[in-house]
């Protein structure tokens, strides 16, 4: 793999192998989940949070976005949550040019989860959960049985009727996922939920989330610094350095397709571990990237 520094003859824009199947069984060979072509994000204040980022995310894939603070990684998963709209470039969800025509229909689903939990403390976990089947008008009787079988996902299924206050924080996380699982989504954005956790509390998380991924054919896409988690968790690590945001390395990572603690401590996974930081390192220092 070559690779220049910079991210201009970056092409990520491919299909991926890896990944488990989608949800019929077969992996879509049309339009990309998500497609940004040459993207860019400034503020008003006059920042550069993104400059030409071009990125594909084929359905089924498991893509985390990594680098360091204020490299953009946030900003990006904003816009492909459609929180925010790019300054330049566009963007396409399922082949279709607005959030509003390309997500909503059966197989084209949109959840995020953030950094924080951002539960109602004043409402019992089940509550917590149903929250967007209650904004959808949904039946009562359909949503609680969403949210009872989101919460036996996440492993709280005997938590339904506790406040978040009576949770751990990895627990108050697992509700944050739960709450996203309850609406059936094909895409799940997540904005580095498990940063602000132990390192026991992280993995197990992580774990769990590898494994919902493949039991529910989801397409995912991770923010995350750590070098670690993006190796355990991912089909593909998409490399980003800050000042101005932009990618400048596509890894592919074929690890094993189930990955447990024995794949945390192989040869393999400390391989693609030295990879990853001595890309971040070489981008973050001005350094040509090179293989």
């Amino acid at each position: 793999m070559s690779l220049a520094f910079g991210g201009n003859d970056i092409d990520t824009a491919r299909p991926s192998a890896g990944g488990p199947p989608s949800r019929g069984g077969q992996r879509p060979t049309d339009a990309p989940a998500l497609f940004a072509n040459q993207v860019e994000k400034t503020y008003p204040n006059g920042t550069v949070a993104l400059e030409r980022v071009k990125l594909a995310i084929q359905p089924g894939e498991f893509v985390s976005l990594l680098g360091p603070s204020g490299c953009g990684k946030s900003t990006l998963l904003k816009l492909f949550a459609g929180i925010e709209l790019p300054s330049a470039g566009h963007l396409r969800w399922w082949g279709e040019p607005t959030l509003a025509a390309g997500v909503g229909t059966p197989g084209r689903t949109l959840a995020m989860v953030f950094q924080e939990a951002t539960l109602m403390p004043w409402a019992k976990v089940a509550a917590n959960v149903r929250l967007p089947l209650d904004l959808a008008r949904m039946s009562r009787a359909e949503a609680d049985e969403r949210v009872h079988r989101a919460l036996a996902l996440v492993g709280l299924g005997q938590f339904g009727q506790v406040y978040p206050r009576e949770l751990s924080g990895g627990m108050q996380m697992r509700v944050s996922i739960a709450r996203a699982l309850a609406t059936h989504p094909d895409l799940l954005l997540m904005d580095e939920p498990f940063g602000a956790l132990d390192e026991f509390t992280r993995n197990k998380l992580d774990a769990d989330l590898r494994a919902l991924w493949a039991e529910r054919g989801l397409t995912v896409v991770f923010v995350t610094h750590s070098i670690y988690e993006a190796v355990y968790l991912s089909s593909r690590v998409i490399v980003m350095a800050a000042r101005p945001g932009r990618v400048i390395a596509d890894v592919q990572i074929e690890g094993p397709a189930v990955r447990d603690e024995a794949f945390r401590v192989s040869p393999e996974f400390m391989q693609y571990c030295a990879q990853l930081s001595a890309l971040l390192t070489q981008a973050n220092t001005g350094a040509p990237v090179v293989d």
